[in-house]
């Protein structure tokens, strides 16, 4: 499982040309599904890879920077990899006392999760948390997603406790995704950020607007340059 050098050279090499065109440069063997348009200034590529295992996902997502952040989920949506596309930071999963189950979420309506990921540099940290459905549907942009409320937790290697996040977001049942909604968020220093990233627009293959990676709702406020990208906030993509 080789890709993630591709995704390096995505932000490190090709992310000046991929801004000049305002186009996503899709990595060779890869297949866009979806552009995902959101607020805050975000926007979010979805693809599969013919060299991932089956079932397996990239995300990744830009700012008025351009790309940032790429993840890789698999089926039941377990953060398997992701990465800093500016920093080169690498974090892979490691022990799973309660995995993530996206289909648990989908019949029982409630998901708990108890995992640990370990940095490129060698940190620790452990997640805890659950998914649940609100039972609320929205359709955004003739797209159907299910409203979710959620809770999650980050520990550092000696269990104290780093950040907290909770809020809502929304999930796409034949996607197997996750996408942002509003939140809360805390830090051990009594930081509080409230952000607003829900979907606006989506673009569908052959849809106007599909790989483009400018984006396009609330670039022209300070909410913008106060993002805090899923390396500060967390693994959910």
């Amino acid at each position: 499982m080789m890709f993630p050098r591709a995704v390096l050279t995505l932000g490190a090499v090709c992310l000046p040309s991929a801004l000049a065109a305002g186009q996503f440069p899709l990595p060779q063997g890869c297949t866009a599904y979806a552009t995902v348009q959101m607020r805050s200034c975000l926007v979010s590529q979805h693809y599969r890879c013919d060299d991932e295992p089956e079932g397996t996902q990239w995300a990744v997502q830009s700012d008025g920077q351009g790309p940032y952040f790429a993840n890789l989920i698999d089926r039941e949506t377990r953060w398997l990899q992701s990465y800093d596309l500016y920093t080169g930071e690498q974090d892979r999963l490691g022990e799973e006392k309660d995995p993530a189950s996206f289909s648990d979420l989908l019949e029982k309506g409630r998901d708990d999760f108890d995992f640990f990921t370990e940095s490129s540099y060698g940190e620790l940290r452990r997640y805890v948390g659950h998914d649940r459905l609100t039972g609320q549907t929205h359709t955004i942009d003739g797209i159907v997603l299910e409203q979710t409320e959620f809770q999650l937790t980050a520990y550092d290697a000696d269990g104290g406790e780093i950040w907290s996040r909770s809020g809502n977001q929304f999930i796409h049942r034949g996607w197997r995704i996750f996408l942002p909604g509003t939140e809360h968020f805390e830090n051990s220093y009594g930081d509080k950020v409230d952000t607003v990233e829900s979907p606006v627009e989506f673009a569908l293959p052959g849809d106007k607007g599909f790989l483009e990676n400018e984006p396009k709702y609330d670039c022209d406020t300070l909410t913008a340059s106060l993002q805090l990208t899923p390396m500060d906030g967390g693994p959910r993509p």
